[in-house]
């Protein structure tokens, strides 16, 4: 299997045209012909990860936050960026980032969210219509959905630090209600946090959020963040479902290195 087989895969399921303006996702280093020894999935690339990536014979990383963002303007040894450029270089390792395009696709990483919410009835928060790519493909931001059966929102903000192994959530005033239907954003969400309220939802769950977006919200909505690295981090298994289905005999691994920089003491 080539690289470009699992490349193309990726780009099938989240189109480039989906990701937002600002964004570089896709191929960020390396070669498209090359053969796949292995593809090791995580959420950022440090230098940790390529050392992970050498240990288990993955030449290929697949991130959801893109490796560049701007041009470099030296390959050094000035920061983590520079450093991953040298090592993925040096050991033959090709690079991937799915990041808003994977945010913005049906069944993506907010899709992924309220699976691990057990929402039902998902739909797209904020609905974007159709991109032409290779086809055309369903795109939106957010997503929204039903639990199963009405909840007390203070046992709803402990069953989410459960389902993503959260030490601690930011919340405001307990919801004096029972949450039923639930707005999803992963990573940085508060952009969609009056579209959730416009949509009659009982709580909103997301990364992270400005201070100043939690004031004049008690008892309309439960708001509930659980930090940006640990509501984005089943986007592995994503990846993992998209190149064992379409690329079978590539060896996924899920990287085992944490490589959220947020520590809680």
């Amino acid at each position: 299997m080539k690289t470009r087989q699992v490349l193309s895969a990726l780009e099938q399921f989240a189109p480039l045209p989906l990701q937002e303006s600002w964004d570089n996702a896709g191929l960020q280093i390396g070669l498209t012909e090359a053969e796949v020894s292995g593809a090791l999935l995580c959420l950022d690339v440090t230098p940790d990860i390529i050392a992970e990536a050498v240990k288990r014979d993955c030449n290929v990383v697949v991130s959801h936050h893109p490796l560049l963002f701007h041009g470099l303007k030296q390959v050094a040894d000035a920061d983590d960026v520079q450093r991953v450029v040298r090592m993925a270089i040096k050991n033959d390792i090709t690079i991937i980032s799915m990041h808003t395009n994977m945010d913005n696709a049906r069944d993506g990483v907010n899709w992924k969210i309220a699976e691990k919410l057990g929402l039902a009835d998902v739909a797209f928060l904020s609905e974007k219509g159709k991109v032409k790519s290779e086809g055309s493909a369903d795109s939106g931001s957010g997503v929204i959905g039903l639990l199963r059966q009405p909840m007390e929102a203070l046992k709803f903000i402990h069953r989410v630090k459960d389902a993503f192994g959260v030490e601690c959530a930011h919340c405001n005033e307990v919801l004096q209600r029972p949450v039923r239907k639930v707005a999803v954003c992963g990573g940085a969400g508060d952009f969609l946090l009056d579209e959730a309220i416009a949509a009659g939802a009982d709580a909103f769950i997301t990364g992270e959020m400005h201070y100043h977006v939690f004031f004049g919200h008690e008892q309309q909505l439960q708001i509930c963040v659980i930090g940006h690295y640990q509501s984005e981090q089943f986007t592995t298994e994503v990846f993992r479902d998209i190149i064992s289905r379409e690329c079978p005999g590539v060896r996924c691994c899920i990287a085992e290195t944490n490589t959220n920089p947020i520590k809680y003491l």
